[in-house]
């Protein structure tokens, strides 16, 4: 079965700050190597309670816009009733509920088939936890 399904974890150092990660390049390179120029899908997941994945544009703002986006729909405040951690960590356990922990996508001919502004990139505002780990699964 391992030509039919393949997996890989990555580790991404997201430091202490709210971050929006493009991971798309892992994805190529995981695929040029995995799909070995077959059709499939990848699944993306993030094995995380307070992060998420989502495919969005990249580098001309978008980025930031769903960090600020994120600050209007969960303020990092005293609402949440889950309370460790930051000052506003419970707003981090309600994060995936928006901002999923997975993406599918498409893989035609090994090449991920996104749209010409599209990025897959990991979704992290839990500024308690530097270190997070992005499973890449490929079925052929």
């Amino acid at each position: 079965m391992s030509d039919v399904f393949t997996t890989r974890v990555l580790n991404v150092r997201t430091g202490s700050t709210e971050r929006v990660v493009d991971i798309t390049g892992d994805c190529e390179s995981y695929l040029r190597e995995a799909a070995a120029g077959r059709d499939g899908l990848l699944n993306v997941f993030v094995p995380h309670a307070t992060a998420g994945i989502a495919v969005l544009e990249t580098g001309a703002g978008s980025d930031d816009d769903l960090l600020a986006a994120l600050h209007t729909l969960l303020p990092a405040d005293d609402r949440w009733q889950h309370r460790h951690g930051s000052p506003g960590h419970g707003r981090d356990h309600v994060l995936p509920a928006l901002v999923p922990p997975h993406a599918t996508l498409p893989v035609l001919g090994g090449r991920l088939e996104l749209g010409t502004w599209q990025s897959v990139c990991l979704v992290d505002t839990n500024k308690d936890n530097p270190e997070r780990k992005v499973r890449l699964s490929f079925l052929g």
